[in-house]
């Protein structure tokens, strides 16, 4: 039996219970930010766009940020929220989320929510990543060409709520996977790249000749003439 076996058995006798993700949280319109907005120093700041491009399952640095005169017109995620990507152009890309576990607050943009919860933070965004909520949520989104989810919907999806503990245990196994999933990444990606120089030495060496010929049949109509 396994480590989370054996925590489920010891707290869970009667199997983990699910819960709405409106009953452990509530769900806040991001406002106002656009991406223009975004400056290179002073409070950090999350755009929804970030979450489908720069992210993964949990932060605790931002890439960007906003004036504080800025900052104070905007909502924000404290540490331990979640930020939700709310609209995409794929069914697959709507709310997909961004535990923020850095220090102090962060600013949201509109078409994100903030999701501020009782929960482990990495937990829940992990939990966003499953099949179990990806089919809940797909009979919530609306839209035709951008396709989005609201807050009230997905204060419907349910989430299983095992345990403080038992969701620490979790997010631990699934940050090393992940871990070991980017340094693998980074090596296929090495190891694609030292294939790519090798491919081009030996393309621009096989076919160097051609340059050679044409000199050497030059030289010997010299010689010939």
């Amino acid at each position: 039996m396994s480590r989370i076996d054996a925590l489920i058995a010891d707290l869970c006798p009667d199997g983990v219970k699910y819960r709405g993700l409106g009953e452990v949280g509530e769900f806040i319109r991001g406002n106002g930010l656009q991406k223009s907005d975004l400056t290179d120093a002073g409070v950090g700041a999350i755009h929804y766009g970030q979450v489908h491009t720069i992210y993964g399952v949990w932060t605790d640095t931002t890439r960007s940020f906003v004036t504080e005169q800025m900052a104070r017109k905007l909502r924000k995620a404290r540490s331990g929220d979640l930020v939700i990507a709310t609209t995409s152009e794929d069914d697959a890309a709507v709310a997909k989320a961004v535990a923020w576990v850095g220090e102090g607050e962060v600013a949201v943009s509109s078409d994100a929510y903030i999701y501020s919860h009782s929960l482990e933070p990495k937990y829940v965004s992990y939990f966003f990543q499953t099949d179990h909520f990806q089919s809940q949520k797909t009979r919530h989104i609306t839209g035709t060409k951008v396709r989005r989810i609201s807050g009230e919907s997905l204060a419907k999806i349910k989430i299983p709520v095992p345990p403080l503990e038992i969701q620490k245990e979790i997010v631990v196994i699934l940050d090393k996977f992940t871990k070991l999933e980017a340094e693998l990444e980074a090596e296929l990606e090495a190891e694609l790249e030292a294939r790519r120089v090798q491919y081009r030495h030996y393309r621009d060496q096989l076919l160097s000749f051609a340059a050679a010929g044409s000199g050497q049949r030059a030289a010997g109509s010299g010689q010939r003439a």
